[in-house]
């Protein structure tokens, strides 16, 4: 396995994690010179990653967490529609690839962007289907910001709100720092994979 930078001789941003909300998502990889997020949990501690090696806006991607365990697998279909699927994972998946591709199982949500938003170049709006037909949004709140929402169809109830993270002082950071809170009783490894999808689409791992 690739080596991992040391944490403790590092300093990221999620050192005041527990001032600004639930999730801080750093897009960055913990592996050196390489694409992909962290995401951090209140306390500071990573509690999911991606690793997309050296290929920015890889295909396929997994989504993991500290331990490297797959969360899930997520893959780009339709390359000219803009259509993702994705794929969840289980502890006994240790090829989890190879299995899908045997056991030709159904994805755990789609992602489609719109026709407009391709040829504009400015993807700023995602409809999420899950496996239930539950129906969600992604949506960015401004084209020169890297905030976004995600919010349910069917009720318009927002879910997960992400903007880009200040420091207990006031400093802003970097656009490719998040902060990121999740609202309600929802399956938060959900809203780490569409979070995940989003950054692809947008081309920020």
């Amino acid at each position: 396995m690739t080596d991992v930078i040391p944490m403790a001789k590092k300093v990221y941003p999620a050192a005041e994690a527990s001032c600004s909300g639930k999730y801080t998502v750093w897009m960055k990889s913990l592996v050196f010179h390489s694409n992909g997020c962290t995401v951090y949990d209140s306390n500071g501690d990573i509690v999911y990653r991606v690793d997309n090696y050296d290929k920015k806006g890889a295909t396929q991607v997994n989504l993991m967490d500290l331990r490297g365990t797959l969360v899930c697998s997520i893959h780009k279909k339709l390359l000219a529609f803009g259509r993702w699927d994705v794929y969840r994972c289980n502890d006994s998946d240790s090829d989890y690839t190879r299995q899908q591709q045997k056991t030709k199982k159904k994805p755990w949500f789609e992602v489609k962007t719109s026709y407009k938003m391709m040829i504009t170049g400015r993807v700023a709006r995602c409809q999420v289907t899950t496996i239930g037909c539950q129906k969600y949004c992604i949506h960015r709140i401004c084209s020169k910001t890297s905030g976004f929402m995600i919010f349910n169809m069917k009720n318009g109830h927002i879910v997960a709100n992400a903007k880009q993270k200040q420091t207990c002082s006031g400093i802003l950071l970097g656009k490719d720092v998040l902060r990121l809170d999740v609202e309600g009783d929802i399956d938060h490894s959900l809203i780490m994979a569409f979070v995940t999808v989003f950054a692809l689409v947008c081309g920020s791992i």
